[in-house]
């Protein structure tokens, strides 16, 4: 039976394209869509921000983009007019034969076997839980509030005086919005382990973590994340699991449901049969809602407590910030002095990954996410981070096990870079 490795070796020889279709066919999306069977495309020529935006907003599910060309999943319907508008689609249709294969051998109810080391609901609970018991002076556990389907969301803190309220800079890390994005998980508890198991031995880690209080959330969408891996075989889901009224798709896109600029500039979709859906109004995701609620729980004295923020999502490996509403480099709310501290930040913290560094309106259009709600409603340093891989089809959002340890370790020094750019690790003898 072929690995996962070589299907994606073979697909990446096909002419020079990687173009992977979903694992299990369309099924994994069909209880959403309204008509037509979906195929992942390739779509190129989009060397600029209108015609990759154009393409964005025709209601494809966008699975990555870069500046020649974007790789989403389309109905026959979209896929017509893409071509009619004159863009050339590329597909490989022998490949969906080969992943069929390769997901024949999946256990039910969990990731599959070759995938086992990444981390399930129960699995990263249990990993924080452990945290929290062996670290019991840096970590402690609360919960931001329920999902949909009622899993906890878990709260993670991090300090050198963990039950203290201190006057100290303090950053936020969330993983795994968006279900599919297994990989942003095992990032979050990296930085969980990374520092609190170090926290003894790292000079630097116990500088910061004792002039910082850092706030981890591992699963934003704990109940899509579930229903990805459901079955045994990866579904492809991106969305929450609430139902919409009205009609029978189920699921928003929690990074389009944020309530700054919400569905201001066609950079998400009102059809609840959209990947980019952004519900009936702003924050009725109650993911979105408690996220909110907590960072507005931090204003003290009236003043925002939380002072830089990284939303980790895969794949594409960008760092990217606000605005993605609006493709101006400054808006409201937005000077050019902080506009040049986005992009200096970032391209720090690029420099360190490898990642490419640019404003999130650089590559399309978006309204209503979080880093854009960060910024506009509370002027925290927010980032958006597209880990690996760089480029691919839906199985870029499955990559093997294998890869985990290094690419959440090649964020480490980017996330030292945030807290030291929002003061952390300066004189601890205060």
């Amino acid at each position: 039976m072929p690995t996962r490795r070589g299907m994606a070796a073979a697909a990446a020889l096909a002419a020079g394209v990687a173009v992977l279709l979903p694992l299990a066919g369309p099924a994994g999306a069909a209880d959403q869509q309204a008509a037509g069977d979906i195929v992942t495309y390739t779509v190129t020529g989009l060397d600029s921000v209108a015609e990759r935006t154009a393409v964005a907003r025709s209601g494809v599910d966008v699975l990555s983009a870069e500046h020649g060309t974007m790789t989403v999943r389309a109905t026959q319907e979209q896929a017509a007019e893409l071509r009619a508008a004159g863009h050339e689609l590329i597909t490989m249709a022998d490949v969906r034969k080969q992943l069929r294969e390769l997901s024949a051998a999946k256990k039910p109810g969990d990731f599959p076997e070759d995938d086992a080391d990444y981390h399930n609901y129960d699995e990263m609970v249990a990993e924080i839980t452990k945290a929290a018991e062996d670290h019991g002076d840096l970590v402690s556990i609360s919960s931001i509030g329920t999902s949909y389907e009622g899993r906890d969301i878990p709260l993670v803190k991090i300090s050198d005086n963990v039950d203290t309220d201190e006057d100290e800079p303090e950053v936020l890390f969330t993983c795994n919005m968006h279900a599919r994005e297994h990989l942003t998980t095992e990032m979050c508890l990296r930085i969980i382990n990374r520092y609190t198991d170090d926290y003894a031995s790292d000079e630097k880690i116990k500088a910061l973590v004792d002039t910082a209080e850092i706030w981890v959330v591992p699963q934003v969408n704990p109940d899509g994340i579930e229903y990805d891996i459901a079955t045994g075989e990866y579904q492809g889901w991106r969305k929450s699991r609430k139902p919409n009224e009205g009609s029978s798709a189920v699921g928003t896109d929690i990074n389009r449901n944020f309530s700054y600029q919400w569905g201001c500039c066609n950079g998400s979709s009102g059809n609840p049969a959209s990947e980019t859906y952004r519900g009936a109004e702003a924050l009725d995701q109650p993911e979105s809602k408690q996220i909110t609620e907590f960072v507005d729980s931090r204003v003290v004295d009236g003043e925002q407590q939380i002072k830089g923020h990284i939303d980790f999502h895969t794949f594409s490996e960008l760092v990217l910030w606000p605005y993605g509403y609006t493709t101006d480099d400054t808006d409201e709310g937005m000077t050019e002095e902080e506009a040049a501290r986005f992009r200096d930040v970032g391209t720090r913290m690029a420099e360190t990954n490898g990642y490419t560094p640019q404003q999130s309106s650089d590559l399309y259009i978006t309204d209503g996410d979080i880093n854009d709600w960060m910024w506009g409603e509370h002027k925290i340093l927010s980032f958006c981070f597209e880990m690996y891989p760089s480029s691919g089809g839906i199985d870029g959002f499955y990559p093997p096990d294998e890869v985990i340890e290094r690419e959440t370790s090649r964020n480490d020094e980017a996330v030292e870079i945030l807290l030291e750019e929002v003061g952390a690790g300066g004189d601890t003898t205060g």
